[in-house]
């Protein structure tokens, strides 16, 4: 049994969680609780309490426990269109060396927002917003430029057909 860290985003503390403790936290009961915030991440827990069958306190407790085990997360969702960043693409990375030193180090740039180590035809994916197609080609740039990519291939999207965060809960 092995132990993970977690940064939750809540103020840098950190959660040690045992490798597969958090599967335990998933009653019929929790994920219900997860669906109302998948729904809406503000939603009131009195209001969750009533769907679920449980008590404010209750909800308040139970989401506790799935953030601090990093069952979750509440965050807000942004449109990167309306935020000015009308291209996206997921760039396909080869590399060579120490991969996850290099998932790392891609993790780091601002426009990077996803960073996956994969198998197959690549070793990396990595999603990326950029104001227009020059700035995509400055990205790919700095990217290609980070010790150990050996090449990279963009794939840049034309259309969003779906995005969905409501898996897992099913």
């Amino acid at each position: 049994m092995t132990n993970r860290h977690n940064d939750n985003g809540n103020g840098g503390r950190r959660v040690t969680v045992r490798d597969g403790a958090s599967h335990a936290l998933l009653d019929d009961v929790a994920k219900q609780i997860i669906e109302q915030l998948q729904e809406d991440g503000r939603r009131p827990y009195a209001t969750i309490g009533k769907a679920v069958g449980l008590s404010e306190a209750a909800v308040r407790q139970r989401v506790q426990r799935l953030l601090d085990a990093g069952v979750m997360q509440i965050v807000a969702v942004t449109d990167p269109l309306q935020l000015g960043f009308p291209r996206q693409a997921m760039i396909g990375l080869r590399t060579n060396g120490d991969l996850e030193a290099v998932a790392d180090r891609l993790a780091e740039l601002e426009e990077v927002d996803y960073v996956v180590i994969t198998a197959g035809s690549f070793d990396l994916l990595t999603e990326v917003v950029c104001r227009n197609d020059d700035h995509l080609l400055e990205i790919l740039q700095r990217l290609r430029a980070v010790e150990g990519v050996l090449s990279t291939e963009a794939f840049v999207y034309l259309k969003l057909r779906k995005q969905t965060y409501t898996w897992g809960t099913a």
